[in-house]
């Protein structure tokens, strides 16, 4: 099985879907560390050097890469689920998930770490709440279409388990 999360960047993506691979047994992918580790260049550069479109064609090639694995948890960027086909190619090749999380939590978790987000890195305050705003706005028509929305305001990995091994006992019968 293949369980891809989406929604936007500061949701849980990442540390939730580690601890989740952990608990199901499973193999842990961060899409942005495999795309830095296959270009072996960071996220910020490849933005800085060659611009949003070629990020996302690499985006693209490294999520069809996971089509191949199995018994795995996908931390997505936060845009890949926008671009291409990614979401209906990740719907058919496992369960989607949309950790949705509200513009304030979103802001309290992205402001300390601004640096490390090449979309997010130059704004001030009140232009990170307001882009973040406006992307979940444009993106939210794509994160519903996943098979799962649960809310990332107090999410445990637990809860994930629950879920999706619910979710699976149902899909067997």
């Amino acid at each position: 099985m293949r369980i891809y999360l989406i929604g936007y960047m500061g949701s849980g993506k990442s540390s939730r879907g580690s601890e989740l691979a952990t608990k199901l047994g499973y193999k842990f992918i961060d899409l942005d560390e495999m795309i830095e580790k296959d270009n072996k260049r960071h996220i910020a550069d490849i933005f800085k050097t060659n611009g949003e479109q070629i990020f996302r064609e690499m985006e693209q090639k490294a999520l069809q890469k996971t089509f191949k694995k199995d018994d795995i948890v996908v931390a997505t960027g936060g845009g890949a689920p926008c671009f291409f086909d990614n979401l209906k190619e990740m719907r058919e090749h496992g369960i989607t998930v949309y950790l949705q999380a509200s513009v304030g939590m979103l802001f309290h978790r992205l402001a300390t770490s601004k640096g490390d987000r090449p979309l997010i890195k130059d704004l001030k305050d009140v232009e990170l709440v307001l882009q973040i705003r406006d992307q979940i706005a444009n993106r939210e028509r794509f994160y519903t279409k996943a098979h799962y929305t649960i809310d990332a305001e107090d999410l445990k990995a637990s809860d994930l388990v629950k879920l999706l091994s619910k979710e699976l006992k149902k899909s067997q019968n």
